[in-house]
């Protein structure tokens, strides 16, 4: 299965032009089919350049909500110029997702943008966190976006859907036709020793195939649902030593495995 990746994996890696190309140069010889930009200044040509000296497209970005409310055909002609049709949403404010009010007139904001976006060959994909698994409204904010938002695809992220408490394969399977982006993320149990010794245990990113998640049944389902692009993200791949090592170790696991 091909697969591309988050670049916010590797956000400390592209913040300059060099650092970019180089970054997407050595993804594409490990293995990776696309990028998603995300996790460093918003540059379109200097996006659209790496990507065509790459060969690596770029499928989906995230972008300021404040662009994408009030700024929408720039925008859309800014993708267009680098050749990517789906325009997504990294996250609402927590403070907006807690309340009733904000969060309603939000999503009806976003669900408008879509809609002008889909009238015009472009898609948005909102790109969840744990914090959508608030109960508002009658149901959980995701749920409300589902019901209320037709013009909202979804970026599923398994880590998030995981982390609260979500089952991930039903939710994918609720989303046919409105998932087209997925962020592969892992999620694993990390033990830590404190200086007493006392031993605790906390959930942590993990590559693909390093952590408890079923991704043969997920990504079955996911292409079920119509999911294109899966794109591997592990958000603290920066914080090893060889960042690029980590993300290796998944797009090798999905090469043999998937």
């Amino acid at each position: 299965m091909e697969a591309g990746i988050n670049l916010y994996s590797l956000r400390t890696l592209i913040g300059d032009e060099e650092g970019f190309l180089n970054t997407a140069n050595e993804l594409r010889r490990v293995g990776y089919s696309s990028i998603q930009y995300s996790g460093a200044p918003y540059d379109p040509e200097r996006i659209g350049r790496v990507s065509r000296k790459s060969g690596l497209p770029v499928v989906l970005t995230h972008v300021p909500m404040d662009r994408i409310l009030n700024d929408t055909d720039a925008l859309m002609s800014e993708h267009e110029s680098f050749g990517c049709r789906i325009i997504g949403l990294g996250a609402m404010p927590p403070a907006t997702v807690a309340d009733p009010e904000a969060f309603r007139r939000t999503v009806d904001a976003l669900d408008r943008a879509g809609r002008y976006m889909k009238e015009r060959g472009f898609e948005f994909s909102y790109h969840h966190h744990h914090f959508e698994m608030f109960r508002i409204n009658g149901s959980t904010a995701l749920g409300y976006m589902i019901e209320n938002a037709p013009d909202i695809n979804i970026t599923v992220d398994t880590y998030w859907l995981q982390y609260g408490g979500a089952d991930v394969i039903s939710t994918i399977d609720r989303l046919s036709g409105r998932v087209k982006c997925i962020h592969l993320k892992d999620y694993r149990v990390n033990a830590a020793k404190n200086a007493e010794g006392a031993v605790s245990f906390a959930p942590g990113f993990a590559p693909v195939g390093e952590g408890v998640l079923d991704f043969a049944a997920i990504t079955e389902h996911a292409k079920a649902a119509g999911t294109v692009h899966f794109l591997v993200e592990q958000d603290d791949a920066v914080n090893y030593p060889d960042p690029l090592a980590q993300v290796k170790s998944s797009i090798d696991y999905i090469k043999e495995n998937l």
